[in-house]
Formats: C-alpha cells, structure tokens, sequence
C-alpha cells in the first residue's frame, strides 16, 4: 500500500514506566505481520476510555463501556483485521476468551483486561487464532512502540503515535499515544482504535474527565469520510509509576499541566489520522467563528468537512466556494446569507452573501495546490467557535473501500 503523501516520520517515543508490550502474529488475516498487541500494567493503573456511538457496537466496546466503570486495568489486547462486530454470541464468547485468558496469565481479574479489535464487520473473531495469538505474545520479548503501533494497524499507510510529558506534584510525567485508523472516521467521540499510556498517577475519575474533554477538542473534530465505526474506542492508562501525589480533581498539584498535556497529545494523534485519510493528498482544516453557539458552529463546520462537494473541490483543487455555502445551509443551524462570509486561507472570497469585490482567483487556487488547505467561516451572529479538521475524498478512497474485503 502507498504510503499517503501527508504521512508524518514515526518520533522518537520514550518508555512510560509500567508498560510492558509485547506483540505476535494470530493470523487474522492472510498476512505476513503481526496482529495481536498486548500491554500489561502493574495493579494499581487507573483508566478511562471514550467509545463510539454508534447503536450496533462491536462486543469489545460493551466490554470496555462495563470494564471502565471499575476504573482499574492490568492489560489490554489489541486485535487487527477483525472487527468482532455484529457476530452475536460467538462475538461475545471470544471477547470472553481473551479476557480470561489473559487474566489467568496476568493473575487479575478478567473485568481488568481490555479488548479492542478492528477490521471487517460480520466475522466472528477465531478463538483459537486468538487464543494462539495470545500464548505467542505472552512469551514474547518487549517490542518497541513502532512494533506495537505498525500492529494494531488496518488500512494504514504509516505507524502513527505521538509523546508530550507535563510537570505533575513537582515530577516530570511522561504521556505516550498510538493510533491506528483511516476510513470510518466520523468519531462523535472517540477514532478507530487509540491508546495513551502515562506514568502518571490519576485517580479513575479525574483521568476520565480529563480524556472527554480532550477529546471533544481532538476526536471528536475529526473526519474522514462521515461513518461512525462500530468499534471506536479511545483507551488512557495511568499506572502511577512515576510517584507524584495521585490526581484526584482540578485542585490537585500539576493538574492543569496533565490535563494540557494529554489535549495536545489527543489532537496531534487526531490530526494523524486524517493525514492517513484513505486515498488523501490534502489536509484541510474548517474554522468557524461568529456562529449562535459553539456547538452549532461546531455542527457547521462538520457539515463543511464531510460534504463530498467540498471535499472533490479540494481534491481537484477547484476554488469552488460556492459548495461552502451549500454545506453551511444544509447543516441545519442558524445562518444568515446576507451576513455570510469566507475564505480560503488568508484569501476572503465572499462577504454579506456575495463574491469580493474584485475578486482574484489566482491565490485562492495557488493555496489550493498546496498539501494544507484552510477554509474559513464567518456566521456574523455571534461569539460561537469550532475548528474540524479532514481531508479531501480522491479516486483512491473508492479504490480502498471497493476493494476492502478482497
């Protein structure tokens, strides 16, 4: 598979103490990789987790969504090439299997494993490939971070992850992030498949209100194509190896620091999937401001991003913004034409309803050729705000998605 020309170098990831993981081949798929993932935690690691909306989940996330509310983990299994979803009782009975397996190996409970898998819908996960997996993996050498994210990967075309630390109760916190996911993102809440380890010792509930509000700034303002996954799970695990006094709520010491920390972490993962964008070659980011409120601006700008108007505009890097206004009508919000006004990087191109006067193509389309395409809003309503970002929809997304299963 081509490597997408917005792929971004692998960084250089530092160790999170406490994480150990190991990697190995189930065989998923009729592929010369390995797909199975484990990391395992000392007792003790708290965790916190965002999960899709979709209504037909996948019988990992209602693992997950039942496992997060005790709030403690001690492993989780990452599975690539098979989603598990939409395979009824024998999807559920492997989900089982795992956990269980993996909890005898790691002497925990199985409510304290945690299950992700992600590829084709309607298959039910093999229990003994994944049982076989597991065995592998459990006598396996550590693995690097590069090894553990090439192997939760699907349709990617390049490992993705990010790392960022934060002063916390006077000691330097490490916060490491892998992602996998290039289609099927419209998250509502979360991606494909992402995990963030930290060293860092946070109480159960602080780290979830620290991730959901990371991620209504990051995942939750990504798209690719406008699907919600069956499977979206986003994962933080804090082992608490790096000895600060434990976070427990916004008054505790360092807190701001981690929770700045662990949002920028989320939207530089973010911003990597849709640079692997199935079939992309351009990164574009939707700003709208002067909207009633921010989550109407927010549901206009996702309205500008998923539009496939907008998006073959870009891709054929045609200065058509008049596909904008069709996308920003449509969204179902307060918009007054008249009022309107856009741009296309620094360029406006149309205000109070109508094209500029004098009105100059030519940096319009010379900023359209380029890898980074901005589109700008203006409501002129109000103080609401939100910036979305995708990517543009080419001949190779149909080529990927027609071909998926094959």
């Amino acid at each position: 598979m081509t490597t997408s020309p917005l792929a971004q170098p692998f960084p250089d990831l530092p160790p999170v103490a406490g994480v150990s993981l190991q990697v190995a081949r189930a065989r998923y798929k009729a592929w010369d990789r390995c797909d199975l993932t484990l990391a395992t935690f000392p007792a003790g690691t708290s965790v916190a987790g965002v999960l899709t909306n979709s209504r037909c989940p996948s019988p990992e996330v209602e693992w997950c969504r039942r496992a997060l509310v005790l709030g403690h983990a001690r492993a989780l299994v990452v599975n690539a090439g098979n989603s598990n979803a939409f395979t009824g009782g024998r999807g559920r009975e492997a989900v089982e299997a795992i956990a269980a397996a993996v909890a005898r190996h790691a002497g925990c409970a199985p409510s304290d494993v945690f299950v992700a898998s992600t590829g084709v819908i309607g298959v039910p996960l093999p229990v003994d490939k994944a049982e076989a997996g597991l065995a592998a993996a459990f006598v396996a050498p550590a693995t690097t971070w590069l090894d553990a994210t090439t192997s939760i990967g699907t349709t990617d075309t390049f490992p993705k992850a990010a790392s960022t630390t934060a002063i916390v109760d006077g000691r330097e916190v490490t916060l490491v992030g892998i992602i996998k996911g290039s289609g099927m993102i419209a998250p509502d809440m979360a991606t494909m498949l992402g995990f963030v380890f930290t060293d860092a010792a946070a109480e159960p509930a602080f780290l979830q209100r620290a991730l959901a509000d990371a991620n209504a700034r990051s995942f939750s303002c990504i798209t690719v194509d406008g699907d919600t996954s069956t499977s979206d799970t986003v994962l933080a695990f804090a082992t608490g190896a790096a000895g600060n006094a434990a976070l427990v709520d916004d008054e505790s010491a360092g807190a701001d620091a981690f929770r700045a920390a662990l949002a920028d972490l989320c939207l530089r993962l973010a911003k990597l999937v849709v640079r692997d964008g199935e079939g992309a070659t351009k990164f574009i980011e939707v700003a709208v401001t002067g909207a009633t409120s921010d989550r109407s601006a927010h549901r206009i700008a996702m309205s500008i991003a998923n539009s496939p108007l907008v998006k073959t505009a870009v891709a054929g890097e045609d200065a058509n913004w008049g596909r904008v206004v069709m996308a920003v009508g449509k969204a179902g919000e307060s918009a007054e034409r008249d009022l309107l006004t856009i741009r296309f990087g620094n360029t406006l191109v149309a205000r109070e309803g109508q094209v500029v006067a004098g009105y100059d193509e030519a940096p319009v389309a010379a900023h359209l050729k380029g890898q980074e395409v901005e589109i700008g809003v203006d409501l002129g309503l109000g103080d609401g705000r939100a910036t979305v970002w995708t990517c543009d929809l080419t001949h190779g997304y149909i080529t990927i998605n027609a071909h998926y299963r094959s």
